[in-house]
């Protein structure tokens, strides 16, 4: 495994989940630095990973955390990684347990003073293993809204990694957003089994396009290439992907984990059980996602449409349908 570890030099404290006391027992850790472990399954430059790690990095660098990470860590591995870090003292560990559910509940009861919190499409268990859900479906479907206003076949396509409830939800709601402006629209989904591929995720993105898309989001990494490859817009997912793509990319669902690290972190400091489900801190009301878009390349009434939406969003006035089901 490949390590890295940050030194931090000042300790900051977070607010996080008034939830009550339990048997999950205090540490030493409230007056100082955690050690925090972060399992990355895939290379951290893959967008969904770089989120976390990025979060990781800021809360070291601003004396919160130490940090120690390793990255490309297969299925078969993860649950000894898992331990390792345990037993190297980490107080908090963070990850994903998508292809490991069951190993790395186990892990967590065998290790219960030590904290998880992993991706998850399951529930959390235990006074230490909590989970996390990448709801960023608010920004994809006011992405799709822009979208369904721009396209001129009235097809569009959207590439992700696996039919998981995160990624349905997604790739659902971007689809929900160009319907609700164009009803008549015909989207097209292809799934590229696995999280991180992105010439295969080019080539499935290049398949749409053949089969008419003229926008395509790109739940997965490589998704951009395709469009900019033929010349047409795309949406990315999860980070702003318009520097690199500026001629390509117009719209970006983004979510942000530091919101869902802080909650974690403080309930830790204060001794508080992590057998909590943190999604909710990710979402677009709470400030953890939200929609970039480049102004001026969807039509003007279409972007004053979005924006009503969003702020309805924003204010609990309009809840984006959760949809997990497999698109079609």
């Amino acid at each position: 495994m490949k390590n890295q570890i940050i030194m931090s030099r000042r300790t900051v404290l977070a607010s996080g989940m008034a939830l009550g006391a339990t048997a999950f027992a205090p540490k030493l850790w409230a007056q100082e630095k955690l050690k925090v472990a972060g399992i990355h399954a895939s290379p951290v430059e893959n967008a969904w990973n770089s989120c976390l790690h990025k979060a990781l990095q800021d809360a070291a660098s601003e004396g919160v955390i130490e940090y120690v990470f390793s990255e490309g860590v297969s299925g078969t591995d993860y649950p000894r990684a898992m331990r390792e870090y345990a037993e190297q003292g980490s107080a908090l560990i963070v990850g994903e347990a998508y292809a490991v559910e069951r190993e790395a509940r186990q892990v967590a009861a065998d290790y219960p003073k030590t904290a998880f919190m992993l991706g998850s499409s399951g529930e959390p268990s235990g006074d230490n293993f909590g989970v996390f859900g990448t709801w960023n479906h608010d920004g994809a479907y006011l992405a799709g809204m822009l979208a369904g206003k721009m396209t001129k076949s009235g097809i569009v396509g959207s590439v992700g990694a696996l039919p998981i409830p995160e990624v349905n939800m997604l790739m659902n709601a971007f689809a929900a957003g160009v319907k609700e402006v164009r009803p008549d629209a015909k989207h097209l989904v292809a799934f590229i089994g696995t999280f991180f591929d992105p010439p295969k995720a080019r080539e499935a993105g290049l398949a749409q396009i053949d089969a008419g898309a003229d926008i395509l989001f790109g739940e997965r990494i490589g998704t951009a290439d395709a469009a900019k490859e033929r010349g047409i817009k795309s949406v990315g997912s999860l980070i702003d992907y318009t520097p690199r793509y500026p001629e390509t990319v117009f719209a970006n669902a983004i979510w942000g984990f530091r919101p869902i690290l802080n909650a974690a972190i403080a309930d830790v400091k204060a001794g508080k059980p992590t057998g909590n489900n943190y999604t909710r801190f990710g979402l677009m009301k709470e400030g953890g996602s939200d929609i970039v878009y480049v102004k001026g390349v969807a039509p003007a009434e279409a972007e004053a449409a979005m924006e009503a939406k969003r702020a309805a969003i924003k204010s609990g006035a309009f809840e984006v349908p959760i949809m997990p089901e497999e698109p079609k």
